[in-house]
């Protein structure tokens, strides 16, 4: 059975995520999804970043209930900034026996050559694909690692959440309750 690794900054976990994770892990075949917390995306700026800790307790939050969804801090003890193949090199090692594939919009996908080892990566693993708005996959469509799904698109995003946030807006629904309790608790994204 395979596990899909969905890695992401978090900052902060909001439904869209939690709506893929369980789409992938309910109708793509997959057993369970693991929510990676990347401490640094090196395609990202770190200061942009809440601490990975906080990032972390929110996924746990988010998914406390769901049994087929799992949180990851693996990349917390790997070197930074975070490398998928560096993960994946670790986690293959750690877990002979699980077949690991990986999550990733389409907006990922389309700047994946950039990628550490992208050639390696499509040789020796799955990607299964969330579509999001305006991103053509015409260029990925036969490839023979690539799966795009159908999972339901969503135009959220935690920059989204956090410029509400700031800007005082209701954010209920865009993030779990229990979420949103640990924001405000601990003031962030003000």
């Amino acid at each position: 059975m395979k596990t899909g690794l969905f890695f992401g900054s978090f900052n902060p976990i909001h439904t869209g995520h939690l709506i893929i994770a369980n789409y992938m892990a309910s109708f793509t075949g997959l057993k369970e999804v693991w929510l990676v917390v990347s401490p640094h995306n090196p395609l990202k700026n770190k200061n942009s970043l809440s601490n990975m800790y906080d990032r972390l307790e929110m996924a746990r939050l988010a998914t406390e209930n769901a049994g087929h969804i799992k949180v990851s801090d693996i990349e917390f003890g790997l070197p930074q900034p975070s490398y998928t193949i560096d993960t994946l090199t670790y986690l293959q090692e750690k877990y002979p026996g699980k077949e690991f594939v990986l999550i990733m919009g389409a907006d990922n996908l389309s700047s994946f050559k950039k990628w550490k080892n992208y050639e390696i990566l499509l040789k020796n693993y799955q990607l299964y694909i969330y579509p999001r708005p305006h991103i053509d996959l015409s260029e990925w469509k036969d490839h023979p690692s690539v799966i795009i799904t159908e999972t339901p698109q969503m135009d959220i995003s935690s920059t989204f959440i956090r410029k509400a946030i700031k800007e005082g807006k209701n954010v209920q629904y865009f993030v779990p309750d229990n979420v949103l309790s640990f924001i405000d608790g601990k003031n962030m994204y003000r």
